[in-house]
């Protein structure tokens, strides 16, 4: 099945699952450890990447298989890989293309754990981030270096709710040549095709909306296949690899196999011997929520909007940010780029500032204070002092997280038991 052949919502129910010997119209879940083989030939086939097939949970599982290739095609990729979490495709993608005293430029815009792991984590281990102001797409071009090995983004910052211009990014990216890595959570492959707008590695974490039900944790990585990674700047990709077999991953694929070659490094090198790999139960969870998510995402969608207009209009709002508002800085940028919904993330600021918004977060009903987005079930959080707290106050001003920032993820209940829920809380400061 062909992800050319069917529109997105066809896709979300039906890619990746050919019917087995059962005839079982829901996917199966694979509870197993292991896999047999056939023969010895067969054994070091598989382990030589000269047959592609089963062989380890850790590697890869048929259930999770189903999840990958249906991602793979929403995506409009060549191959995914999916891992435990969000955070460990993160990490994966990083290490799988850099190495101690290389570089990645991002945008600072980003979820609090992505910041910390690229501010703190990975100098330890000797590769350097650059952050840059996402906004004008020059910055990362200023900030390449001749050991810079790609540039990254988030397709909505998170918590700001900047959305960022990726067709800009991934020209600047490839006219150095280097791969653009995008996290599009925010969006998910519904909302925003990354891959059609020049990303070469896209991040999803399953556990936000493409799970849509807060009932597992994931992440997935899903190589666009199209970047050239002989060019010359990916030693890791054009000199042999100790960690497999000496083998050149840009150089000594067979061709079927050389477009993933990022792909098959992530699964091969960083998956098999750091072990993040996803459970094949929480690989069904998130394939329940695929089947759903073109429709959740307009609801979400739909739903935010009427919030972020609500607010925006209310005496006790200092302001609100939200992609789809007209008067957003980020509207021009986004309504040309998301033709789907701006999707379900608003954030916004009480007049009378922390206190205020303290008081809104501790008092409102109906919304779930939890450190999440991308529920089914709508959330609320303080950012500042909880998954955004281990940035200095610097780092958070750079950003444009200010400490009276609320976070709401619109979820699916009628709007108006959202608003009458907003508007009680507001009441009360």
């Amino acid at each position: 099945m062909s992800h050319t052949s069917y529109r997105p919502e066809t896709v979300a129910l039906h890619a990746g699952q050919p019917v087995d010997g059962t005839m079982s119209r829901g996917v199966p879940v694979y509870r197993t450890s292991s896999y047999l083989f056939r023969n010895t030939e067969h054994a070091a086939n598989l382990f030589a990447l000269k047959e592609l097939g089963n062989i380890y949970t850790r590697l890869m599982n048929p259930t999770t298989d189903v999840l990958e290739q249906r991602i793979t095609q929403l995506e409009g990729g060549a191959a995914s890989v999916a891992l435990a979490s969000g955070t460990s495709a993160i990490f994966y993608t990083i290490i799988t293309l850099a190495e101690a005293g290389d570089n990645i430029v991002s945008a600072n815009n980003l979820y609090g754990g992505t910041y910390t792991q690229f501010d703190s984590i990975l100098p330890k281990l000797g590769i350097n981030v650059t952050f840059v102001d996402p906004k004008d797409p020059s910055n990362f071009e200023k900030a390449i270096n001749d050991k810079t090995r790609a540039l990254y983004i988030e397709t909505i910052g998170n918590p700001v709710l900047d959305y960022t211009d990726v067709r800009a990014i991934a020209e600047v990216a490839h006219r150095n040549g280097l791969p653009l890595i995008v996290d599009a959570t925010f969006t998910t492959p519904y909302l925003l095709n990354t891959i059609e707008l020049g990303a070469d590695i896209v991040i999803n974490s399953l556990t936000k909306w493409i799970g849509g039900h807060g009932a597992a944790i994931g992440g997935i990585i899903t190589d666009a296949g199209r970047f050239d990674w002989k060019a010359g700047k990916h030693p890791l990709f054009t000199e042999p690899d100790s960690n497999y077999h000496g083998l050149r991953w840009a150089i000594d694929l067979p061709e079927p196999l050389a477009p993933i070659a990022f792909a098959l490094r992530v699964r091969t090198v960083p998956l098999r011997n750091l072990g993040a790999c996803i459970s094949p139960d929480n690989s069904w969870m998130f394939i329940q929520g695929i089947e759903t998510l073109p429709v959740r995402m307009i609801r979400h969608s739909e739903n935010a909007l009427k919030v972020a207009e609500h607010l925006k209009n209310h005496p006790k709002v200092a302001w609100v940010r939200y992609p789809g508002l007209k008067e957003d800085p980020s509207y021009a940028l986004a309504s040309r780029d998301l033709k789907n919904g701006f999707g379900g993330m608003v954030v916004f600021g009480v007049k009378g500032g922390y206190e205020a918004s303290v008081k809104i977060i501790d008092t409102i009903r109906l919304f779930s204070h939890v450190a999440n987005v991308g529920d089914a079930k709508s959330l609320i959080l303080h950012p500042a002092s909880t998954s955004h707290s281990q940035l200095t106050e610097e780092q958070r001003l750079q950003s444009a997280l200010s400490s009276d920032l609320i976070r709401l993820s619109i979820g699916l209940e009628h709007i108006d038991d959202l608003i009458e829920a907003l508007d009680e809380a507001l009441a009360g400061v």
